[in-house]
């Protein structure tokens, strides 16, 4: 109590007195809600909003059923476990109109679990039916359970999803639907659990749910592009709440965040590149090659970046820069199935040598349009190999 007590006695008899009449109605409410079956408790949810632009609980299980079984496709589940995935999805809200948690709100989650347990559902959906409000709190635990990663992935990214299609996007001083913590949640969620689906595709195959809840018509592709972003700039939050500098996480993310794990891999990637003891250089030829090829693209309209005509060559540094290109080309493909994006950047460094002499041998914009479009091929064929892992021109030198 913080103050000072005469007789401890009677403030412990107090206390005893509160706390068995709380437990006391929890023990009625629970035993009152184990009377009704959990699939009655479905039923229930038409009657509960949501929010007033994005249907009922209902409506919200039904999305999340769908996208859950889309995510376990994807990820490739099997039967059983998209089964259980799908079966949690339905009873994932039904505590929420339980009396325990009407009463103790706090236990929503938990109570999901128990009821379903009691119900006799598999061990793995009840407990997907708790994990998948996890993450709770900042650094809080994530689902353990593959079951409960889809769901709370599905859930949370139903909820961006909605609240972006209706126009409920975070300002900068509010957001109620606490969006920010969801977006970070699904990142955290996939990126432990190594998921390699396409985030711009799991987006989009969300959005395609609220065709029908929604009354206003929604530019899906506009949407998506404002959720992807949303969800970019909490993975630059969480990368620069590892430490990471500002300009690798900004040359990585600007390239894609589509496969969430490969992000980190790219940014440690190039983070460890860079103390290398030759890196400014490396940076300073590479910045050079997307630099020009910018500049040209401005002044040519018609350059696509077509192949490369070896009879053009002029100079020997030029068919050196191809040939070399040619064999690590092989190799940096190879380590990015493979994931290995720390010896794919070290086998694109290896050319900066040739680079240079390239820079120095020859005038890429020179007024001959055939040898100018021939070179600025060859150039965009050495963007192509770091433009999957970094755009170097935001590297700062």
């Amino acid at each position: 109590n913080n103050t000072a007590a005469k007789d401890p006695a009677l403030v412990t008899k107090g206390h005893e007195r509160v706390l068995r009449a709380r437990l006391e109605d929890a023990q009625f409410f629970y035993q009152s809600d184990l009377k009704t079956p959990v699939d009655d408790w479905v039923e229930k949810l038409h009657g509960v909003l949501f929010q007033a632009k994005l249907g009922t609980l209902y409506d919200k299980i039904m999305r999340i059923e769908r996208l859950s079984a889309y995510l376990a496709d994807t990820v490739g589940l099997d039967k059983e476990f998209k089964n259980y995935t799908t079966r949690a999805a339905q009873l994932c809200k039904v505590d929420l109109v339980s009396q325990v948690v009407g009463e103790f709100p706090k236990l929503q989650g938990i109570m999901g679990r128990v009821y379903a347990t009691a119900s006799g559902e598999p061990e793995t959906v009840a407990c997907a039916i708790e994990e998948y409000y996890r993450p709770t709190y900042s650094g809080g635990p994530l689902p353990e359970t593959l079951p409960g990663a889809l769901l709370g992935i599905a859930d949370k990214l139903d909820s961006i999803c909605g609240c972006f299609s209706a126009g409920l996007i975070p300002t900068g001083a509010s957001d109620p639907y606490a969006l920010r913590r969801q977006g970070i949640g699904v990142v955290q969620i996939i990126l432990q659990s190594t998921f390699s689906f396409s985030l711009k595709n799991v987006i989009n195959e969300s959005l395609q749910l609220f065709r029908n809840t929604l009354n206003q018509k929604v530019d899906i592709e506009s949407v998506s592009e404002q959720v992807y972003g949303f969800l970019q700039n909490r993975i630059i939050q969480l990368l620069a709440d590892e430490g990471y500098p500002k300009d690798v996480i900004s040359a990585v993310a600007s390239i894609s965040i589509d496969h969430v794990p490969n992000v980190w891999r790219r940014v440690h990637a190039l983070a460890a590149l860079k103390h290398a003891p030759d890196f400014e250089p490396l940076a300073i030829a590479f910045k050079r090659v997307v630099n020009i090829i910018k500049q040209a693209k401005q002044t040519i309209s018609d350059y696509v970046g077509g192949s490369v005509d070896e009879r053009l060559f002029e100079h020997a540094c030029e068919s050196l820069l191809l040939s070399e290109y040619q064999a690590v080309e092989k190799k940096v493909t190879m380590n990015f199935e493979k994931g290995d994006f720390d010896k794919a950047l070290h086998d694109i460094a290896s050319l900066r040598p040739s680079v240079d002499a390239f820079f120095d041998g020859v005038m890429v914009l020179t007024d001959d349009i055939k040898l100018r479009n021939n070179r600025l091929a060859m150039l965009n064929q050495i963007a192509g190999l770091f433009e999957n892992v970094a755009d170097f021109s935001k590297i700062s030198t």
